[in-house]
């Protein structure tokens, strides 16, 4: 089959359209079926304005709200686990992560940063209190770490892990974001995993349907679930649709579709990039996640600096990518203080070429007051020169 080719103006629109960012993101949101289409959502812990989780899902649907996400881990729709970060994935995606849980098991077992320095016994008997009790947090444990770094961790809190990395133990809800685990057996629901080689390929499939267009070693890297020769065989058998894909510089890279690439590219058409709306990302969003395929496709430089030291930093500590239509157009730095009930806006970073009339600051205002009523919050400052 030769190879499709596809223009970096249509490829853009693609990508951002099998990410559900084109079209008005308004209407009842549909939490689980935003999650389904995307795969799976990250989550983190800075809440800078509000956490990545919920600005993903709202990026997709500004009609979503904070409270929306985590009964539906309460209720089991969801399950967490690691994919390339932390994430919660639909629970129909439970028995191909049976071989995540092996590999990541096993994987920590061996690791030196999770050697708790805990005896088996000492380790059962964490297991066993939870068993006892119920879901837990770390707090209820008492270890403390062996030093103040940031990065130290308590000798239960590595034991804890390891096991939920495992999937022997499980994350039963969260309060203000605080995990508690349970047992694995009395959160996820009785399944039958496939054979390994049925997971393998249903994990390589489910990514390139959700991708789109990819390369290898993106389809690889989408769950981070299965190896590079893995997804190398998978592509050999399962032979999609070979494209060729026009980067941002005009230069050419083989990737692969999607089997019906060709009637995604018509949609994606006609949804065109949400006309000139403007759309504020997170730095976790799964359509800029990739900082290498950001810069190919759009030409868009970005990096996040959160632990990069403030002299070396070349913009700020949380800077948002801001996108309009399929291009994006600058970069800006903001911070809530809900007790003050203000978001600050510290930084802003223009693209070059880009000019800031007064429609395209409009539009950014627009976007920081949707953004900001996610937040519960009623003003913005600018603490520097506005743009125009």
């Amino acid at each position: 089959m030769s190879a499709l080719a596809i223009p970096n103006r249509d490829a853009r629109r693609l990508w951002l359209w099998s990410n559900g960012l084109t079209g008005a993101p308004g209407g009842k949101p549909d939490v689980m079926a935003i999650i389904r289409a995307l795969g799976f959502v990250q989550i983190d812990t800075i809440r800078n304005v509000t956490r990545a989780h919920h600005h993903i899902l709202w990026s997709r649907n500004q009609s979503y709200r904070e409270g929306m996400l985590w009964p539906l881990l309460r209720q089991r729709d969801l399950f967490e686990h690691f994919t390339h970060d932390a994430s919660l994935l639909p629970m129909e995606v439970l028995p191909l992560w049976q071989r995540q849980f092996r590999r990541l098991g096993e994987k920590v077992a061996r690791a030196e940063w999770y050697r708790s320095g805990l005896g088996q016994a000492e380790i059962r008997a964490i297991h066993a209190r939870i068993a006892r009790e119920g879901p837990l947090s770390t707090h209820a444990f008492d270890s403390a770490a062996p030093g103040r770094q940031m990065w130290a961790r308590p000798a239960h809190k590595k034991a804890l892990d390891q096991m939920w990395y495992a999937g022997d133990l499980a994350t039963s809800h969260r309060e203000n974001f605080v995990k508690f685990y349970d047992l694995g057996e009395r959160v996820f629901p009785r399944i039958e995993a496939p054979p390994d080689q049925e997971a393998i390929d249903a994990l390589c499939k489910g990514a390139l349907d959700r991708l789109s267009l990819a390369t290898g070693g993106e389809v690889q890297r989408f769950w981070d679930a299965v190896s590079a020769a893995e997804t190398r065989d998978w592509l050999a058998r399962a032979r999609p649709v070979p494209l060729r894909i026009e980067g941002a510089d005009g230069r050419w890279q083989d990737g692969w579709g999607a089997p019906d690439i060709a009637a995604r590219l018509e949609r994606a058409g006609a949804a065109g990039g949400a006309g000139s709306r403007m759309r504020l990302l997170n730095p976790f969003d799964p359509a800029i996640r990739d900082r290498a395929r950001l810069q190919r496709l759009f030409g868009f430089e970005y990096r996040n600096e959160m632990f990069v030291p403030p002299a070396k930093r070349r913009w700020g500590y949380y800077v948002y990518p801001l996108l309009e239509g399929v291009r994006f157009v600058g970069r800006i730095e903001l911070k809530a203080d809900r007790r003050e009930g203000v978001m600050r806006v510290s930084g802003f970073w223009g693209e070059p070429g880009v000019r800031w009339g007064q429609g395209r600051v409009a539009r950014l205002d627009a976007e920081l007051v949707r953004f900001a009523r996610l937040a519960g919050i009623a003003r913005i400052e600018w603490n520097m020169p506005r743009p125009g």
